[in-house]
């Protein structure tokens, strides 16, 4: 935990996923996403029983009969209402590159995953939260090398989804679709507005005055360490033991 905040980054990450969230009624998490998960149970605990939410690879709380082939069609019937994405690069049009980059595709330096199927649900999920710890230029960059989904294009295509916005272990951008174009909205505690300019490779707006991320309180870091941490080490056991080791002891 840090000298300076009583709260790990991690943690400020999460609360911050679960305040996007507010409002929602069906949120999905897809793999390796255990910040993502842990924002939508703990989006879904402060409902009151008003959120449904799924996370990919989960026991307890994956309600989907058939896996990706459910989820993909609970999205395209507009039921989804939240999802997330990340990618190797993301661009300041809200592009996003799983693929690789360096090279002439399909011989790229670097190689990544792939696109599965980030493409179909950026169309149709309406609240598609960007989210990448590593906010570096390497990830941030003015033009990704290979578009596995692309942002907004404003060319007549129907499109009821999109990207609402970037996370990042430094701040929250907002994004408009119309203009295509990022927004610094707050900076996460023990961080700058230079720090963010100096490692976005993208331009961006960025108002006179920002505002500083909003900080877990106690009641919510004593959920998020307990109730939540339980329910996710199901799912991610490795990461709650290095993030949450007293909720596995209690």
């Amino acid at each position: 935990m840090s000298n300076e905040l009583p709260f790990r980054p991690q943690e400020l990450l999460i609360h911050t996923i679960a305040r996007l969230l507010a409002g929602c009624r069906l949120i999905a998490t897809g793999s390796s996403s255990p910040i993502p998960g842990a924002g939508a149970l703990l989006a879904r605990a402060q409902s009151a029983g008003r959120m449904r939410v799924n996370v990919l690879g989960s026991i307890r709380n994956d309600f989907f009969c058939d896996g990706g082939v459910e989820l993909f069609d609970i999205a395209a019937q507009g039921r989804l209402e939240a999802f997330f994405l990340g990618g190797g690069q993301i661009d300041g049009q809200a592009n996003i590159n799983l693929v690789g980059a360096g090279g002439e595709y399909p011989q790229t330096n670097v190689r990544w995953p792939g696109s599965f199927g980030s493409a179909y649900l950026y169309y149709l999920v309406p609240r598609v939260i960007l989210f990448r710890e590593e906010h570096s230029r390497r990830v941030l960059v003015p033009r990704v090398d290979f578009i596995s989904s692309a942002g907004p294009q404003n060319d007549g295509t129907y499109r009821p989804g999109g990207p609402i916005g970037l996370l990042t272990n430094l701040c929250w951008f907002s994004f408009d679709r119309a203009r295509r174009r990022f927004t610094l909205e707050s900076v996460h505690p023990g961080h700058s507005v230079e720090e963010v300019r100096d490692n976005t490779g993208f331009d961006f707006d960025c108002p006179a005055s920002v505002a500083q991320t909003e900080a877990p309180d106690t009641a919510t870091l004593a959920l998020m360490r307990g109730q939540i941490a339980r329910e996710l080490a199901e799912t991610y056991p490795r990461f709650v033991a290095r993030l949450f080791p007293d909720s596995l002891a209690a």
